[in-house]
């Protein structure tokens, strides 16, 4: 049987955090949690740790210091993970944007074959709730960009909600990656894509928080508009070689 940890960073997600782990503690596939919690003053650390009394092997939780960048919380949690020799580590967000039944689907992807799953809104159209219409269409172009740039064909690049096999996490050399916002997600894919692992599409409908504060801002976009580029430039003088 896999070890699957579905790492979930948090910031003020006290609205949310209780319902998140216990949904995916109810799902059929056994799943442990890590929460990478960046200080939230609304007490979303404290909650975590009553919840811990009632799932002591299943739930972790790893403090820092402040608000440190989305990067730096997925990097310090595939670390844990990859240090714990879990086989299968997810990514998530936890206001209920990305569905945690769909967890279950990029687990089956990469069970089937794929290297990476990642849970595209865009792969079947476009499936996306309760965002502006420039929300979307800033989202959607932006993937554009990034395959006209980077050459990929991934459909979904700024997408957040992914599985990774474990030998991908040990593969990339994570201080090579630059972007610490949103660009993050797109810096990890085409690490991925350039090491000649097998990337998955998995059709998902996003919806967009009910509760809690959107971290989204303009910043985020430009970081990824100029960050691509110079992550292209970048990889003109990487070599991208797994060693066995």
């Amino acid at each position: 049987m896999t070890k699957n940890l579905v790492i979930i960073p948090t910031f003020n997600e006290r609205e949310n955090i209780e319902k998140m782990i216990r949904k995916v503690f109810s799902l059929a596939t056994p799943f442990q949690l890590l929460i990478v919690e960046d200080n939230s003053p609304d007490g979303t650390a404290e909650i975590v740790k009553q919840l811990q009394k009632g799932f002591p092997e299943k739930l972790h939780i790893l403090e820092r210091k402040g608000k440190l960048g989305l990067g730096t919380a997925y990097i310090a949690g595939f670390k844990w993970a990859i240090e714990r020799k879990y086989d299968l580590i997810f990514e998530m967000d936890c206001d209920f944007s990305h569905n945690p039944d769909d967890l279950e689907r990029l687990y089956e992807a990469v069970i089937k074959g794929a290297d990476v799953a990642i849970g595209s809104r865009y792969i079947s159209g476009i499936n996306v709730v309760n965002w502006p219409l420039g929300r979307v269409l800033m989202s959607y172009f932006a993937s554009m960009y990034v395959r006209l740039v980077t050459g990929m064909k991934i459909m979904d690049t700024t997408a957040g909600f992914k599985c990774y096999r474990r030998k991908v996490l040990e593969t990339i050399e994570f201080e090579n990656i630059k972007l610490i916002g949103y660009g993050f997600q797109i810096e990890m894919k085409f690490t991925a894509w350039k090491f000649g692992f097998r990337i998955i599409e998995v059709p998902i409908v996003f919806t967009d928080r009910k509760e809690g504060t959107s971290k989204m801002s303009g910043g985020i976009f430009n970081e990824a508009l100029w960050g691509v580029l110079k992550m292209k430039m970048r990889s003109w003088f990487r070599k991208y070689e797994i060693n066995n």
